[in-house]
Order: structure tokens, then C-alpha cells, then sequence
């Protein structure tokens, strides 16, 4: 049994040993953001904020996060709605497919959470982790940055 924080509340789960993070999220917890991409930490599409720094949940043991804290992009939300981030994520039209985009907010979080006013460049650097193959690179730019600018 691993007990930890799951987007401010405490979870237990009964996972198998060795599970990964993402596998408990999405198999035993129906947090459905966090998207398996590789599996080898390359394209952040399972990132995650542990501990509010972000993880890649794919190559992170489940046990490993006991009496910890994740957030997930669910977490991310303002009550009811979507939080500024995943706000300007929609006000600029940063998701085709949304395959990547959990992990491209989650990772902008914890970009914004240590730098609330970033540079273009630093956006880019923050995200460099996390692929789209859709081309919205763009688009998702201007998200993060309008974000850090309403908030």
C-alpha cells in the first residue's frame, strides 16, 4: 500500500510492485491527463508535478511517491473550471490532437510556480522536454506566456 497527495488529497493505493506512477494514476486513480508516450521520459506527455517539481511519471515508481505530493493537470483546475493555465491554453488554441497537452501545462506550471514572469526563452528551455507532433509549438508559447501575464 502507497499512501501520498493526490492533487491536494490523500490517496492510498494497492498497486504492484515496481508500477509506475502513470500505471497508478490512470489504472487505479482515473486521473486521465497524464498520456503514456514513450515510456522512457523523452516526450513529458506523463509529466507530473512531484513534489511541485515536475516528474516524469512513466519512469517513476509508485512507491517512491509515498508521503509525497503529485499534482496532475486535473489538479491545475479553479474549482469547477480551468485554472489561468489551462485558460490560456484555450484562449490561444494550443491543442490539436491534446495528446501532449497535460504534460505541456504541467511542465509550464512548474515553470511559472519558481519564474512567474518568463521570457519567451525561458519557455522554450522549461518545455524543451515535451514533444508535439502537431506543430502547436507556437501556439502553446503564447499560452504560457499569456498566463504568466493574467495571473
Amino acid at each position: 500500500m502507497t499512501t501520498f497527495k493526490l492533487n491536494g488529497a490523500e490517496v492510498t493505493v494497492d498497486a504492484p510492485e515496481g508500477a509506475s506512477l502513470l500505471s497508478v494514476l490512470t489504472d487505479h486513480l482515473h486521473m486521465n491527463g497524464s498520456k503514456y508516450g514513450c515510456g522512457k521520459s523523452q516526450c513529458g506527455a506523463c509529466s507530473v508535478l512531484l513534489d511541485g517539481v515536475r516528474a516524469f511519471s512513466c519512469e517513476t515508481r509508485a512507491d517512491s511517491v509515498a508521503g509525497r505530493s503529485v499534482t496532475t493537470n486535473e489538479g491545475l483546475r479553479d474549482g469547477d473550471g480551468p485554472g489561468v493555465l489551462q485558460q490560456a491554453f484555450i484562449d490561444e488554441q494550443a491543442a490539436q490532437c491534446g495528446y501532449c497537452l497535460s504534460g505541456m501545462i504541467v511542465a509550464a506550471q512548474a515553470l511559472l510556480d519558481i519564474n512567474p514572469t518568463p521570457t519567451e526563452a525561458d519557455v522554450r528551455a522549461a518545455l524543451n522536454g515535451n514533444l508535439c507532433r502537431c506543430g502547436s509549438h507556437n501556439r502553446i508559447i503564447r499560452a504560457v506566456l499569456r498566463a504568466a501575464e493574467e495571473a
